[in-house]
């Protein structure tokens, strides 16, 4: 048996693992082993323990096994058991080459539909939900998304290795977090067409697990999501307070990470600021790399101006571009908009785009840019304002001075935000709703009699409003 050969079985052993829970792959495959490969004549044979496995894996896995052996040892391979029946002596039992009913499900619709999870088959089966459009060829780095995207390509071009594992991607929205991780998830499958790679919302997670649960499908759910080589998911703090979805993610999420699978996650802030995601899912979050992206610098502003004009065949002065890049700070989104408000204005008053109709179109939103002020920041800068530790208002303590901090930042969540009470309450230490409606009332009814309060919260909104322009 050459060395070659024995690699191309390795593989097989891998798909499989892959393939399978790690229960099945170490009852049914690992017992499994190579005893000779006749290229000329296209037959393989691999040695089992009893008829019983024979009859088994030619029930249950037959389809798996001769997908990976062709995949792996070429077409119309003959595979033949051998099979022990005695001490040193085996019997011959050849495989049935039907692999397949026309009608049985294929993987490709066990990942749209969790509830056909058993029918999981092989990478190519497997829609990974990647945007194409989404890659490191067009993903522009910068100082703010250095250390994210040198790490992403680290990993796509070497799965095998553990040490930014799950990768655990934060930063403001529209910084380009979706696009790195599809670029991660696009680069991997360039490199290893062989691995099952999967990209999804956490909301769309959310959906299918409660799909599952209420089916009774839960099994399969659970069954397609561990088969899983990379499961990349976005915006995480979706699961906030979702305790049922955060427990399912937490088994895949040990499952994966023990059998050597990759997690990518995003998120809206770092994991320590997850208020109402479980401590155990934290731990495990900040247990890889934890990488920051921020908004883009100013050059890198320009450079991702220069190729948005670039991709959409724009005639755009550069001295235009230096002037947004300059004035305009915000997300990549946002300097997407500019440009093509820009050119809408230009077509419509037929126009070219220079500094001074640059200037006028876009004077207001210049001045007037505003940024959406978060709980986040809400909490951070009550407690600073008051000199109160972000953890003890998430804590039970009713002292006077914690309990006015908490009411405070419930009260101004609940002016400055769109979230609901339950939602304020789960970033306020998973209070419930009443408890903030309580503090909610509590604090209109103190700031229309109490001036040093009024004169504080008029001194803390406009700070707040101001770290949001």
């Amino acid at each position: 048996m050459t060395e070659k050969e024995q690699i191309l079985w390795q593989r097989c052993m891998e798909m499989f693992r892959s393939n399978v829970n790690e229960q099945q792959f170490q009852t049914w495959f690992s017992p499994m082993s190579l005893k000779s490969f006749d290229a000329a004549r296209k037959e393989l044979a691999v040695y089992i323990p009893s008829q019983f496995f024979f009859e088994y894996l030619e029930e249950h896995f037959r389809r798996l096994i001769h997908i990976t052996v062709s995949r792996f040892f070429g077409e119309d391979v003959t595979l033949t058991y051998e099979v022990e029946v005695a001490e040193g002596a085996t019997v011959s039992q050849e495989s049935d080459s039907n692999m397949v009913p026309a009608d049985q499900p294929t993987a490709y619709e066990a990942n749209k539909s969790p509830m056909l999870a058993q029918a999981v088959g092989l990478a190519a089966d497997l829609d990974s939900q990647l945007n194409v459009h989404q890659s490191f060829s067009n993903f522009i780095e910068g100082a703010s998304n250095k250390l994210p995207r040198s790490v992403g390509q680290a990993i796509a071009e070497h799965p095998d290795q553990q040490t930014f594992n799950p990768l655990f991607i934060f930063g403001p929205s529209g910084v380009g977090k979706t696009h790195l991780v599809n670029a991660i998830g696009m680069r991997t499958k360039e490199l290893h067409p062989e691995m099952r790679v999967l990209y999804l919302s956490a909301h769309l997670f959310m959906v299918q697990f409660t799909d599952a649960r209420n089916r009774n499908v839960f099994n399969d759910f659970m069954h397609f999501y561990q088969s899983i080589d990379m499961l990349i998911v976005d915006d995480i703090q979706e699961l906030v307070g979702m305790k049922a979805t955060q427990n399912a993610f937490f088994h895949i999420f040990n499952h994966l990470r023990q059998n050597g699978k990759h997690i990518i996650m995003t998120c809206d802030r770092p994991p320590v600021s997850l208020q109402g995601m479980e401590e155990r899912l934290i731990t495990r979050f900040k247990s890889g790399l934890m990488a920051e992206m921020e908004k883009p610098e100013e050059s890198l502003r320009r450079n991702i101006l220069k190729s948005i004009v670039k991709h959409d065949g724009l005639n755009i002065p550069d001295e235009v571009l230096d002037y947004i890049s300059h004035n305009v700070t915000g997300s990549v989104r946002e300097l997407e908009g500019i440009i093509h408000s820009l050119l809408a204005y230009s077509v419509v008053y037929g126009k070219d785009v220079d500094l001074e109709f640059a200037k006028r179109i876009l004077a207001g939103c210049v001045k007037t840019e505003k940024k959406e002020v978060t709980i986040d920041q809400i909490i951070t800068c009550t407690c600073e304002y008051f000199n109160v530790k972000e953890e003890e208002i998430f804590g039970k303590s009713r002292k006077a001075n914690i309990v006015t901090v908490r009411q405070m930042s419930m009260y101004l969540a609940h002016k400055h935000t769109k979230l609901t009470a339950s939602r304020i309450g789960i970033y306020v230490g998973n209070r419930d709703h009443a408890t903030v409606l309580h503090g909610i009332k509590t604090i209109e009814g103190r700031l229309k009699v109490e001036k040093e309060l009024r004169r504080h919260f008029e001194e803390l909104e406009e700070k707040l409003t101001g770290k949001a322009l």
